[in-house]
Order: structure tokens, then C-alpha cells, then sequence
């Protein structure tokens, strides 16, 4: 079993919310002493020249980060036009956000069904969504809030003026009525000629 791989892949995974040493070792079924020589020695991978990512020690625990030194090529990225579109993806994560805000990472993980950490990051460094204080759940995890930009991108006055969900609702609930409705005619086409 490859441990090393297997860090590098939970520390992806958990994102900006990073591991402490006490999860490594439960996943890992590990002792503290593995769990730190296995940190170590990413760490140490890490730090190769021809490698972008980083490992860093951030509020008690450990987080993928990118090199400080390559800042200005991700804030190239960020403001080329050509790569300043939205993905399906990211509206989705920015609608979640905007209809529920403030809201954790783990809530609009729930409501879309796959890990959002990385849509999520983009969306900040985007500058559409940004930090908005702690939840009170257990963990104290980071809140989420849509900001100015993103209203002004979306060309809305406030937040207030998103489209209203319950036409969105009613719509999905006709469709809903109506497969009820072609399954019952079919069971009743089914009972009769019996």
C-alpha cells in the first residue's frame, strides 16, 4: 500500500479545509510517528523545484497549497477572458451559494451531490464568492457569501432580485406529476386486461 500516494490524494480531496494529524492517522489506520514521517516526506517532494504545489501547516493542519512564487501566472489565468467563463459546474455551485448564503461547503456538497472545494476556490478567486464568518456546527466551518462582483457580473441591483425559485419548483413538479400520472394509466392498462 502506498501511503505516500494516498495522502497526497486525501489531502486533494479535503481541499482548503486540510487534515489534521489525528485524521491521517484514523484513515490511514497508522501512529503518529508514520503520520508525520509520511507528511515529512511529501513535504519534502513538494519542495522540488519542477513542482507546483506545496504542503502547508495552516490552522493545525495540513493543506495543498500553490507555490507563493507562481502567483502571478494563476492571476493571469483568473483575469484572460479566455479562461473567465462559467461552467456549468460553477453555476451550479453559484446558485446554491447565492439562494442559500450564507451556507458551509459541506451543505452545497449535499445539495449538489459531489465535493464543491474546487469550485468553490474558483468561484472566490473569481472574486464572485467570498468568506463570510464561521458556522456555529460542529468544526466551526467557513461560511460562504456571494459578493458585489457577482452582482454586478449577473447585472443585478441585490441579492434580492434573483429570479424566484417557486416558478422553478412548480415547473418541477409538473414534470413530477406527470410521470406519476403515465405510470398509474400504465398500472390501470395493466389491471385491465388481466
Amino acid at each position: 500500500m502506498n501511503y505516500l500516494a494516498i495522502l497526497e490524494g486525501l489531502l486533494f480531496v479535503v481541499g482548503e479545509e486540510g487534515l489534521c494529524l489525528d485524521q491521517i492517522e484514523a484513515v490511514l489506520e497508522i501512529d503518529e510517528e508514520q503520520s508525520k514521517m509520511l507528511v515529512k516526506k511529501l513535504k519534502s517532494a513538494y519542495e522540488m523545484e519542477d513542482r507546483g504545489l506545496r504542503i502547508d501547516f495552516l490552522g493545525n493542519r495540513f493543506k495543498l497549497t500553490t507555490k507563493f512564487e507562481h502567483k502571478m501566472y494563476y492571476q493571469k489565468l483568473i483575469e484572460n477572458p479566455l479562461t473567465n467563463t462559467l461552467s456549468q459546474a460553477a453555476l451550479e455551485t453559484l446558485a446554491i451559494i447565492a439562494y442559500n448564503e450564507p451556507i458551509t461547503r459541506s451543505e452545497v456538497d449535499k445539495l449538489r451531490g459531489v465535493s464543491s472545494s474546487q469550485m468553490i476556490r474558483k468561484l472566490v478567486a473569481k472574486g464572485f464568492v467570498k468568506e463570510a464568518g464561521r458556522s456555529e456546527m460542529l468544526g466551526r466551518p467557513i461560511l460562504y457569501e456571494t459578493t458585489s462582483e457577482f452582482l454586478d457580473y449577473f447585472g443585478l441591483p441585490n441579492i434580492e432580485a434573483l429570479p424566484d425559485m417557486s416558478k422553478f419548483m412548480e415547473k418541477t413538479n409538473q414534470s413530477d406529476d406527470e410521470t406519476d400520472l403515465y405510470q398509474s394509466k400504465y398500472v390501470e392498462n395493466k389491471d385491465i386486461s388481466s
